[in-house]
């Protein structure tokens, strides 16, 4: 088969091959649940061959660890603190002028995003050309007081679809399950209604009416493993027998919070009951590989249509899940669990070069730089990003990280070695050696070993502070009980 391949003016006096971009995206996908990087339980074969095949940035990590302030850095190159949103928050437009899908629109891209968004409005293009969209189970755009278009039902493209396939007012939530629950159960239709057999379809399809005179960027972008937990049958039976390892727990778990708490579906917490936890996990690593057979089937439908010489595969995830390590559940919190991320770059060496680990501090932000570099473009000035391919994180000491969650509301500053928590409200601070600590089950914050290091990390907190409009900081020190907001009103108005 003859490939095509896609030519892009001249750049530094040599005429450049433009690859096809596919960026996959998962949801609430842990940094270390994929085989190949070590996992000992869960199964992830076609993520393995990428991972393998590919460039591994093995430490990535989301500055702000829920859906749309990590998206809002991943579309816009920004950090959060330009981006303007440092907790999460539905209903807030998204008014910018620099976008990843506009980027590569501008520079001959037909750009197509099949599945989430989780922006503002819902049906906003946000550069793409087309958006086929499934957003999961959005609580605050099914209330009453939303105008109709607004409407999930009516907005989102995968519930519009199943409702025409069954014939009855189908949804996610069928199955008894909530979106951050971590009640775990099979899906209880066939298993081709699923939301992630939806996007892959979908996906498979707009390789067959793509425009082929242009190089295409197509996001597939997966609501799980996000909860509901709620995989095919199949996908359970793959762990149902299987010793699974335990959460991590640590010499600074809250086990009065789990008390309390633990026995509530959605709460914060994990769940208390051990029987529960061993269910959360064989649901959340059923969603995982059921996502990973589903990449596959993408995957080989890139093949079939004779793609795979020219096209870039990235894999990505917004944030992590805590599975109750530490008795914890969901994301927002700065540990481990929740904001390392998965980030992985596949395709021909001739665009990325041989296959290897990469050690340094990647972001979201990075994605938007990244893929022009790629497509031949240059990013915007304004963009905090840079391109990993070039190396232009190797210099990048630290992460500034934070996340607005009423009394756990946090900042954090994460380097390759260790990571330094301060909480907002209470003024409570942690610090890990992730080197020699990686399931961070010592909070280290009183060793007098580690006394000047911590000063060092608090220092550079206090300088990423000084000046926010929240007054966390006044340039010397770091003050507690400020109100704490989702959203920067000089960035967001």
């Amino acid at each position: 088969m003859m490939i095509k391949r896609y030519r892009l003016g001249r750049l530094g006096g040599e005429k450049m091959e433009r690859p096809n971009i596919v960026l996959l995206m998962a949801d609430e996908f842990r940094g270390d649940c994929i085989g190949a990087a070590g996992h000992p339980d869960v199964k992830t074969p076609y993520l393995d061959t990428l991972l393998s095949g590919g460039i591994y940035f093995k430490r990535a990590y989301t500055s702000c660890p829920s859906c749309v302030p990590a998206r809002a850095a991943m579309f816009t190159g920004l950090s959060q603190e330009h981006h303007g949103r440092v907790g999460y928050r539905d209903c807030v437009p998204w008014n910018y002028d620099c976008t990843l899908a506009g980027e590569l629109s501008k520079c001959g891209y037909y750009t197509q995003c099949v599945g989430k968004m989780h922006v503002h409005p819902l049906r906003s293009l946000q550069g793409f050309h087309h958006v086929e969209l499934h957003d999961g189970y959005l609580h605050n755009y099914r209330r009453d007081e939303q105008p109709f278009y607004e409407n999930q039902l009516f907005a989102d493209d995968y519930f519009h679809w199943l409702k025409e396939e069954k014939g009855i007012s189908c949804d996610v939530t069928d199955t008894g399950l909530d979106c951050n629950s971590w009640v775990a159960r099979p899906w209880c239709y066939e298993e081709k209604y699923h939301p992630t057999n939806w996007v892959t379809s979908r996906s498979i399809d707009f390789l067959r009416r793509r425009d082929r005179d242009k190089p295409f960027f197509l996001m597939a972008s997966y609501v799980r493993p996000h909860a509901p937990y709620d995989a095919p049958q199949a996908y359970f039976d793959l762990y149902k027998d299987r010793d699974l390892r335990p959460p991590f727990k640590g010499d600074w778990d809250d086990e009065e919070n789990l008390k309390a708490n633990g026995y509530t579906f959605n709460s914060s917490t994990g769940p208390l009951d051990p029987v529960q936890i061993r269910r959360q996990q064989e649901g959340y690593y059923a969603c995982i590989t059921h996502l990973d057979h589903q990449i596959g089937r993408l995957m080989l439908s890139l093949i079939e249509h004779g793609l795979m010489d020219n096209t870039i595969i990235a894999f990505v995830a917004d944030h992590g899940e805590l599975l109750s390590d530490h008795g914890l559940c969901r994301k927002s919190r700065a540990y481990e669990g929740s904001i390392h991320i998965p980030l992985i770059l596949y395709g021909p060496e001739r665009f990325i070069g041989k296959p290897r680990v990469c050690e340094d501090l990647a972001e979201l932000r990075d994605i938007l730089p990244t893929l022009v570099a790629l497509a031949g473009g240059q990013a915007p000035d304004c963009v905090d990003g840079v391109n990993l391919l070039a190396g232009e994180a190797s210099d990048r000491s630290y992460l500034h990280g934070e996340h607005t969650a009423g009394a756990f509301s946090n900042q954090f500053i994460v380097t390759k070695e260790d990571k330094y928590i301060w909480y907002t409200q209470s003024g409570e601070e942690r610090y890990f050696r992730l080197d020699t600590d990686p399931t961070e089950s010592h909070n280290a914050i009183h060793d007098a070993e580690y006394a000047e290091r911590i000063d060092e990390l608090r220092s550079c907190l206090i300088r990423e502070l000084d000046g926010r409009e929240e007054g966390y900081s006044d340039g010397k020190k770091l003050i507690p009980g400020r109100p704490p907001q989702e959203i920067l009103h000089r960035v967001l108005g």
